[in-house]
């Protein structure tokens, strides 16, 4: 039994639907009642749990071959991050008092960057499932395509995308998620020993690529054009944030070269750029 968490999002959607076709059995973690039905219908039993929840994550977790561990999204995390350690903390009680035969957690590109950024509660994930004597595989993908999704409209409508990767000829290694979930699954079917990072890429993409890509499929001129580094706390503040400094740092990594793949080995996926903004452009 393959214990998937985050299954309702794309890349747990794509690990499950990889899974499912391989004819492996699949017990799908929601939150959401109303998400249950499609992956009961899929042939998952389904369980309910709360990713801060020890005990009902234990019991998600008992006789599992494998777990899939995708920690929730945390674009505005409180200082010190006390939102993904109570995460943390929850999930690495529930593996130690499940005992899977083995763990595959979704870390992230620069997971072992120093600075503190936004990928850090990655990091801390990292650290606390290593401490673990469970066999445990960090994926560790690159940017994802899927990010492009805010630029189709301003693409659309004005045929501009504002960047704060930059500058806009130079290109991040990102990958597409659907990429990251066929991974995902290939290696949580494998065994293996200990602990062991896996890192994966699709292309090496510019900010003028995503310019140049999205004019293509749309079928008028599209530029990118920077949003200026000392006008982002403000910009994003007025969107909401409250702590917006983690985020910034992370975008940081990326422009300035810290934030980057740790091994010379990298796992490739094969979904263009073309087709994940073909898709975000029809969708």
């Amino acid at each position: 039994m393959y214990v998937i968490t985050g299954i309702t999002g794309k890349v747990g959607g794509a690990l499950a639907h990889n899974l499912i076709k391989a004819g492996q059995p699949v017990r799908a973690v929601v939150r959401d009642a109303g998400k249950a039905a499609y992956w009961a219908d899929q042939g998952c039993e389904v369980v309910f749990a709360h990713m801060e929840d020890a005990q009902a994550l234990t019991a998600a977790f008992k006789g599992a071959t494998g777990v899939f561990i995708l920690p929730p999204p945390g674009f505005d995390p409180q200082p010190g991050f006390p939102e993904a350690r109570a995460v943390i903390s929850a999930v690495t009680q529930a593996l130690q008092a499940a005992a899977p035969q083995k763990v595959l957690c979704l870390s992230t590109i620069g997971a072992q960057a120093e600075p503190l950024n936004l990928l850090t509660q990655r990091t801390l994930m990292e650290h606390a499932l290593g401490a673990l004597d469970i066999p445990v595989t960090f994926l560790r993908p690159a940017w994802f395509m899927e990010n492009a999704l805010y630029d189709v409209t301003t693409a659309r409508e004005n045929g501009v995308i504002h960047s704060f990767l930059q500058p806009l000829d130079k290109a991040v290694p990102m990958v597409a998620t659907a990429d990251i979930g066929t991974v995902a699954a290939q290696l949580l079917q494998q065994d293996w020993a200990g602990h062991r990072v896996v890192e994966l890429e699709g292309q090496w993409v510019s900010p003028n690529d995503i310019a140049f890509t999205l004019a293509q499929l749309l079928g008028r001129d599209v530029r990118a054009e920077v949003v200026a580094r000392d006008s982002w706390e403000t910009l994003l503040r007025s969107q909401g944030a409250q702590n917006p400094m983690p985020r910034m740092r992370m975008v940081d990594g990326f422009n300035e070269g810290w934030i980057c793949f740790e091994h010379g080995q990298v796992l490739k996926g094969n979904t263009t750029l073309l087709t994940v903004l073909g898709g975000l452009v029809s969708g």
